[in-house]
């Protein structure tokens, strides 16, 4: 399968397309990286080098790719952080045109605003354009369960409450939801969920909750998500294989001790990852 994957890239460690690409190839899957950003590494370091692209570089890039027919059999694109309008846009452009090569390909777009620690860390422009345009023409959408409130304007804690904005986002564009990092209050201790949503019902599947933060671990579950729903057209076996892949990518980097994530020492687990995690249908 051929995937369009707009994001940022990073020299040393992994996040963007620089945690996405290489478990999709690892898959199979033949990745078309288009960079947002070429930086040393990460801005959680506190200093980076490298430059900022231009939503016109990147309008660039994807026209340089469809002149040489290469948007014809896309069937997925994929997109994570947008730093503002001027990539938003070019990052939308993207996804017409290469719907307009090939109307059954999909948007699948990570809504980076926050998280429950920190709260919203991205600046009003890009919280309104993630929730007024963006998200409306996706498809498929990855928001952690503060991301989803705050694009819905609810406050999504109980399982009923978090089905309840899910609903409300799909009526606003995107047919598919995963709902990252859900903490509902009665869940078991030390244990944390994911929740998939679409027209043929919901599925949650809970794993152990390992106790760190791995910058670039959201774009490797979208990417994987997005990727094996994609092929399978399988919510169910797509959310269980996603939750295996990326517990043992965790666990393996939570092993280490090492702060990135073991992306390259843990890619069988992309392919035949060693844990099993029982999916429930909630609805």
């Amino acid at each position: 399968m051929r995937i369009l994957s707009i994001q940022s890239s990073v020299s040393y460690g992994h996040v963007g397309n620089s945690a996405a690409v290489f478990p999709l190839q690892r898959m199979g899957h033949e990745v078309m990286p288009v960079y947002t950003v070429v930086f040393s590494n990460h801005t959680g370091y506190g200093s980076w080098g490298g430059p900022l692209l231009t939503g016109d570089n990147v309008r660039d890039i994807v026209r340089g790719i469809d002149d040489r027919g290469g948007l014809n059999d896309v069937k997925l694109v994929l997109s994570g952080y947008q730093g503002g309008n001027d990539i938003g846009d070019a990052i939308l452009d993207a996804v017409a045109l290469v719907k307009q090569r090939n109307p059954e390909a999909i948007y699948a777009c990570d809504p980076v605003l926050g998280s429950a620690s920190s709260g919203c860390f991205v600046a009003p422009e890009v919280q309104s354009l993630i929730r007024d345009r963006v998200v409306p023409q996706a498809d498929l959408i990855t928001p952690n369960q503060f991301e989803l409130g705050f694009i819905t304007g609810t406050d999504p804690l109980t399982l009923e409450d978090t089905l309840a904005a899910v609903d409300q986002v799909r009526a606003q564009g995107p047919k598919t939801v995963l709902v990252t990092s859900v903490m509902r209050p009665d869940r078991p201790e030390g244990t944390i969920e994911m929740l998939a949503v679409n027209s043929d019902g919901a599925w949650i599947v809970q794993t152990p909750h390992l106790p760190f933060k791995a910058n670039g671990s959201g774009d490797v579950t979208t990417a994987l998500f997005a990727t094996l729903l994609r092929e399978s057209d399988d919510l169910a076996g797509a959310l269980a294989r996603t939750a295996a892949s990326v517990f043992e990518l965790l666990e393996n980097t939570l092993n280490s001790g090492e702060r990135e994530l073991q992306l390259i020492e843990s890619q069988d687990a992309y392919v035949q990852p060693k844990h099993h995690f029982e999916v429930r249908q909630v609805r």
